[in-house]
């Protein structure tokens, strides 16, 4: 980890802090929530150890990245997030790099290659699939009709509300909480058992999660909060309005895709089929394939690191 570099780059109006290593064609690894740069640890050291430059920033509202306005919202969708990685992309001296996504990484990948396919040689995404935009209702309406009003992306809306429980429960309880949930079921945390009836309890850590991991992300959510992160989902609905040039758009770069088959999102109704019966091709027509990996969950680059990192050397070989 000593041989990581640690940069401040300013992009697209805030200053962005990236964790970088190895030298020669650029993958940019881009975590989800409540994560950190810190999650693709191992895939950093293993991307420069063969023959890349990896470069995993802290996400707009993330970490070491300033600058975001974190009670605004409005300032965290998808064309926000984009234009920052755009810049980024810039700023490093590329012209196109490969992209790895993870949980909102992922999103925010697949949105990186419909808005700027140009910029991306190739993607690896991780854990969430590329869902088109329904312009018959909107993101939060449609996993309210779903799961109703517990489910967790309906609990993240109102400003504050969740804040205010992450801060009553704990910032390490939290993290422990997000990062060992292996459940496949939809997630719920109702507001007067979040978390389910034991959030109390100590969380025993796999082996793949060590206190000293918990440690690092605690101390940089303890100094953002976790408003940054959660604002993602606040603009669900702003990004499904932003959005609608690209109704029916097709993610037009070459794409392998990985879950866990133990991961929520892989679990949500009708994604499989989806996934797998064609209607995910359709939408990325360069899908070149899907792997599945038995007993993972959802957080797959710490769980599974090994696998996953000879899936995203393999792709990238290609090129």
């Amino acid at each position: 980890m000593e041989g990581i570099n640690h940069k401040m780059i300013p992009v697209n109006g805030i200053n962005m802090h990236i964790a970088e290593m190895g030298e020669g064609p650029i993958v940019l690894l881009l975590h989800g929530f409540p994560e950190l740069w810190y999650s693709w640890r191992h895939q950093i050291l293993f991307l420069a150890a063969h023959g890349y430059r990896a470069v995993a920033p802290d996400l707009r509202g993330y970490g070491d990245t300033t600058g975001a306005p974190l009670h605004d919202p409005t300032k965290f969708t998808t064309l926000h997030v984009v234009g920052d990685l755009v810049a980024l992309i810039d700023a490093i001296g590329a012209d196109k790099v490969f992209v790895v996504g993870h949980d909102w990484g992922a999103i925010i990948a697949w949105k990186l290659c419909l808005f700027r396919p140009d910029k991306v040689k190739a993607l690896v995404n991780l854990s969430v699939h590329f869902s088109p935009r329904n312009p018959q209702r909107k993101v939060v309406e449609s996993f309210r009709a779903m799961y109703g009003d517990d489910h967790y992306i309906c609990r993240f809306q109102e400003a504050g509300e969740i804040e205010s429980v992450f801060a009553n429960i704990g910032t390490k309880q939290v993290l422990k909480k997000f990062l060992t949930y292996r459940d496949p079921d939809p997630f719920y945390f109702p507001k007067d058992d979040p978390f389910g009836d034991k959030y109390k309890t100590p969380v025993i850590l796999p082996s793949w999660l060590t206190e000293d991991d918990i440690d690092y992300y605690a101390e940089k959510f303890e100094q953002t909060g976790f408003t940054g992160g959660v604002n993602y989902y606040r603009c669900f609905d702003l990004d499904w309005e932003l959005e609608a040039p690209w109704t029916n758009a097709k993610v037009n770069v070459p794409v392998k895709f990985v879950v866990g088959d133990l991961d929520l999102v892989y679990n949500i109704q009708h994604a499989k089929e989806y996934i797998h019966n064609g209607g995910f091709h359709k939408y990325v027509p360069l899908l070149e394939e899907v792997v599945v990996i038995e007993g993972a969950a959802h957080f797959i680059t710490q769980e599974v690191p090994d696998e996953v990192n000879k899936h995203i050397f393999d792709f990238l070989q290609k090129f």
